[in-house]
């Protein structure tokens, strides 16, 4: 894992260049934000844009990153949301954000989903107590299944990033590397071919969209909502994609049992169950603290969370989340401008 914890100077020069953003954006969603963003990057300091830049081109580690050393005033951020659709005009961890998504435009460009949290680009992480038992990112007494993030889609993210402004409950994310796989044997050429299906997570679909929005989109369109009809057509009919692909010797992966379906081939099921039985024998588990930022490889790990006990005080554990893709331009077909970054 590469790690990197900022030195007291380096905090003072974040800190810096945290004032001189805010003085000029309110919000992380502000699109003349995101298209300066990063140029501003560029301001960083340097031993942070040069471990960001070798876990992003070197490939050479397990495939995950933590970039620590921002203090996190808990006063100063107030309570955990009890849900993602409340979000107060100005973030009250607006500074922290703006620290985030910096990070973030050294590995590529942050995306929203239409689809997901109302097409929001900073995603909340909070447990909410009518999904404690879902298989959501927002569950708490659920074990969260490994996956690779929004495995489904074509245009998933290059990298997921996580930053953690409570955890009280020390609460660990898990993670597994396809470092730690032995995949010399033959049979696991079958995962190399199209034979397997994902369906949409939940997170995903209509029926967790923010209430007030749901009632707007029966009323303006009575024939269905256009942001998720090619979800619901995932979910009727995925496609049939590898798991594995990339070099052979240190694939990609692309994994989601809990939402995949049946295999029709015999062999290549068997190669399916040996790599979840392989990843889930070497499955890591880690603790983020508040300030921590932490970056994954979607194309190399798969990660989930182990289950705690929620007591919705204002105290939950809360992480915000952000998408990070290499190249925009391979979804432009899915967005309103080339700058745009909701994907609908």
């Amino acid at each position: 894992m590469y790690r990197i914890d900022l030195e007291p100077h380096e905090v003072r020069q974040v800190e810096e260049l945290i004032d001189g953003v805010m003085l000029r954006y309110k919000s992380v969603e502000d699109p003349d934000f995101l298209d300066e963003v990063n140029v501003i990057a560029h301001e960083l300091p340097r031993r942070l844009r040069h471990t960001l830049h070798r876990f992003k081109h070197f490939e050479d580690c397990y495939g995950t990153c933590v970039v620590g050393g921002l203090p996190v005033d808990d006063g100063q951020i107030g309570p955990t949301p009890q849900h993602w659709r409340y979000r107060p005009e100005v973030s009250p961890t607006l500074r922290e954000e703006i620290f985030f998504v910096l990070c973030s435009s050294i590995l590529g460009d942050a995306i929203a989903w239409s689809t997901q949290q109302d097409g929001y680009l900073m995603h909340e992480v909070a447990p909410i107590k009518e999904h404690e038992t879902d298989q959501l990112g927002f569950s708490s007494q659920q074990y969260l299944e490994w996956h690779t993030e929004d495995a489904f889609h074509p245009y998933r993210a290059d990298y997921l990033g996580l930053m953690c402004f409570r955890n009280p409950t020390g609460t660990s994310t898990t993670v597994g590397s396809v470092t730690d796989l032995d995949l010399e044997d033959p049979k696991f050429d079958h995962l190399f071919d199209s034979h397997f299906t994902i369906k949409p997570d939940e997170s995903h679909l209509e029926k967790n969209r923010a209430l007030h929005k749901v009632t707007l989109a029966a009323t303006a369109q009575p024939n269905g909502n256009p942001d998720y009809d090619e979800i619901n057509l995932m979910n009727e009919r995925p496609d049939t994609i590898a798991v594995l692909f990339g070099d052979r010797k240190s694939p990609y992966m692309r994994l989601d049992p809990y939402f995949m379906g049946e295999v029709a081939s015999d062999s290549a099921r068997e190669a399916l169950d040996e790599l979840i039985e392989q990843i889930e024998s070497n499955l890591k588990e880690f603790v983020l603290k508040p300030g921590e930022i932490f970056f994954a490889d979607n194309y190399r790990v798969v990660h989930g969370r182990t289950p705690f006990k929620a007591k919705y005080d204002g105290r939950d554990r809360w992480l915000k989340r952000l998408n990070i893709v290499r190249d925009l331009r391979k979804s432009r077909d899915k967005r309103a401008r080339p700058n745009c970054r909701k994907i609908s």
